[in-house]
């Protein structure tokens, strides 16, 4: 089971919390003042890897006492072994950030002294304890075993095979090396990330999660289905900034999941359109959360070029849920109570604008600035305005409130990543990742299809026991330079093994956002997720659809040949979504075998094949005239 970072802080004893407060806001500072190269007594801005360390330090220190060490001990208090290891992680993360110049110029990384190595490996033993507590015991058992596959890599059998190095040399390489601990996925969130956590804080602070609910309502409240409409765009709103699932569930399914039962929606079908909706807010533009940008960097492409290519996917895969729970609607006959009463749009939007500033800004700025910056312009945009509009200072506790926040989400990031980091490591170290990947292709039989399966279940089922940057960082270091080798396009390639990845959150036994969004609702948390694998259906299928039709993604096509790919997307997703609900457009309801007819003309609809395009809409219109004259045939009946 993932470990949520959403929990309640009140295991924090007054020490603790305090002690929280300076490790995050001294981080904070540290931060901003290396993001804008800023000096500071002459030490800022500091050497890259003495940046890392100290950040590391920092934040597994606050990660000890903010996390409890045992799952569903929420309530626990901070304890003795919780303030030893913090303690143990922050002068580990000084240690190294003094010696910062030394490991790089004397190559500790390979000859280390013996109190580096020492240190080292304290520092890996913190790594995975820390991982622990973040992503849960079946995510500590897959790193550790990585993390020391160099102690026996020349032990295995053929392409698993590598060389071996001893534990100081292991500890050394993951520690002081720049592949493992602070590789890739850690400078992610130390460069660019923290940026886009503190945006999402200041907006939820500020009321951005009631105004794109507000302004949902009055959007779609009042039409067929509206209250599962509303719950859809107020959570693709909100998600495409948070970046969170599990807070995206929490902010806004507590208003919308109520709403959908008043309107008549049973609570299993309205928690798994909230886990749904809220699961689709991390791929939807311009956040898309932390994998975004861990992509952006394995790709070394513009964060901007990810956005582009996330957009329709993510639109197409919004638009499926609108016409699902449209026609669940229609079939099931579920209108807006008369009573209830809905906001106005235009007094919304007099009150809210400057969340729409702040959206519309950070969109300009990704383009305009490096994205490392964007999110801090955006940031204080966005409280200017708010200062300006209500003419007063935040009070004191509600800003530390919100800097205890930000420093818990980086502190669990930090946790999950720098296990998920020696995972990393150790593929590159042995060598061990190149060789798997040319063995995918291999035993593939040059077969993209086949591969694709292959990734998409193992993706599916590494999503089941790690989070998603854990399962992206480790099919991106071994399939995803296979499926390139095959001819597929990078980034279609990548956003491939992000969507599989995803999926565990809406599907059992995990199912993280349907089983929180059950909590809410009242209903049983596997029912609700069997319901959100219906609803979700688009979401495993496009993958195998904008991988092989890079139109889809924007590229590699003209403007008529976008539209054309767009437009016969659109098509089979309202056909699929008439097969899942078993209503069509102007017939009716439908029943199994037409439901069945009308699936697979949708699924040939989305082939990108011109002959498997025309099979499709065949059998879509038989599906569809069998349809309409049972229909017929029963209003003759009448």
């Amino acid at each position: 089971m993932q470990a949520s970072n959403e929990g309640p802080i009140e295991r924090l004893n007054t020490p603790a919390r305090i002690s929280v407060g300076i490790l995050g806001a001294a981080g904070l500072v540290g931060i901003v003042l290396q993001t804008f190269n800023l000096s500071l007594f002459g030490v800022f801005p500091l050497l890259s890897n003495r940046y890392y360390y100290l950040l590391i330090g920092i934040f597994l220190a606050a990660a000890f006492l903010l996390l409890p060490p045992r799952t569903g001990a929420m309530q626990m208090r901070v304890n003795l072994v919780d303030w030893v290891l913090a303690a143990l992680a922050l002068a580990s993360g000084i240690y190294f950030a003094i010696n910062a110049e030394l490991i790089l110029t004397q190559g500790w990384d390979v000859v280390a002294p013996t109190k580096a190595a020492a240190v080292s490996i304290v520092m890996v033993l913190l790594s995975l304890e820390a991982l622990r507590r973040s992503g849960g015991t079946l995510l500590l058992v897959i790193c550790a075993f990585f993390a020391t596959y160099p102690l026996f890599a020349e032990h295995m059998p053929g392409f698993l095979w590598g060389p071996s190095l001893s534990l100081t040399e292991t500890a050394a390489a993951h520690v002081m090396g720049v592949e493992s601990l602070i590789g890739i996925p850690l400078r992610v969130v130390a460069d660019t990330l923290v940026g886009f956590i503190i945006f999402g804080a200041v907006l939820n602070a500020v009321g951005g999660a009631q105004f794109f609910m507000d302004l949902s309502m009055a959007l779609m409240g009042r039409r067929r289905g509206g209250s599962a409409k509303v719950a859809i765009i107020s959570s693709a709103l909100f998600g495409s900034l948070s970046g969170s699932v599990i807070s995206n569930v929490l902010s806004t399914g507590r208003m919308t999941i109520s709403s959908m039962k008043r309107a008549g929606y049973p609570a299993q079908y309205a928690g798994a359109v909230e886990a749904c909706a809220s699961t689709g807010g991390t791929l939807m533009p311009p956040v898309m959360g932390a994998v975004a940008f861990i992509m952006a960097s394995f790709l070394d492409m513009p964060y901007t070029t990810i956005i582009v290519a996330a957009i329709v996917p993510s639109l197409l895969y919004y638009i499926a849920l609108l016409l699902q729970v449209d026609l669940f609607a229609a079939r099931k006959g579920i209108v807006t109570p008369a009573d209830q009463v809905l906001p106005i749009l235009r007094e919304v939007v007099m009150q809210g604008w400057h969340h729409l500033f702040s959206l519309a800004a950070l969109v300009v700025l990704l383009f305009a600035v490096s994205p490392s910056r964007a999110a801090y312009y955006a940031t204080a945009a966005m409280l200017l305005v708010a200062l300006l509009r209500h003419r007063q200072i935040p009070k004191l506790a509600a800003a530390l409130g919100l800097v205890q926040g930000v420093t818990r989400d980086i502190a669990y990031l930090i946790a999950t990543l720098c296990g998920i980091g020696l995972v990393v490591g150790s593929l590159a170290i042995t060598g061990v990742g190149g060789a798997f990947s040319r063995e995918l292709v291999q035993y593939g039989g040059q077969s993209t299809l086949l591969l694709l399966v292959l990734g998409a279940i193992t993706s599916f089922v590494l999503g089941m026991g790690m989070t998603v940057s854990a399962c992206y960082i480790f099919l991106a270091t071994i399939l995803a330079p296979a499926l390139v080798k095959l001819g597929l396009s990078p980034i279609g390639s990548h956003l491939f093994v992000l969507y599989w990845g995803m999926l565990s959150y809406i599907t059992p036994p995990v199912a993280l956002a349907s089983i929180t969004a059950a909590q809410i609702s009242g209903a049983n948390g596997m029912a609700t997720g069997f319901t959100s694998m219906r609803l979700g259906t688009p979401l495993f299928i496009l993958p195998f659809v904008f991988v092989y039709e890079p139109a889809l993604l924007l590229q590699g096509g003209d403007v008529v040949a976008i539209v054309m790919a767009i437009s016969t997307a659109i098509a089979a997703l309202v056909a699929l979504s008439c097969a899942l609900e078993g209503y069509v457009y102007g017939v009716g309801r439908i029943y199994r075998f037409e439901r069945l007819i009308v699936g697979i003309g949708a699924i040939g609809l989305m082939v990108p094949d011109r002959y498997f395009e025309l099979a499709g809409v065949a059998v879509l219109l038989l599906g569809l005239a069998i349809a309409w004259q049972r229909g017929k045939s029963v209003l003759a009946g009448q």
